[in-house]
């Protein structure tokens, strides 16, 4: 996933959320933040 920018990452993983997509989705984004040690409250909303 390294493709895909920090920003690009929260973005997909809150649309996730609001969209209640698949739990595993979600996970595997949420893992990768992880990974990044990337806090989704930094970031602004632009979706």
């Amino acid at each position: 996933m390294e493709i895909l920018s920090d920003e690009l990452l929260v973005d997909a993983y809150r649309l996730a959320l609001n969209y209640k997509l698949e739990l595993d989705f979600i996970m595997l984004l949420a893992a990768e933040m992880k990974r990044r040690q990337i806090n989704p409250d930094q970031y602004r909303i632009t979706a």
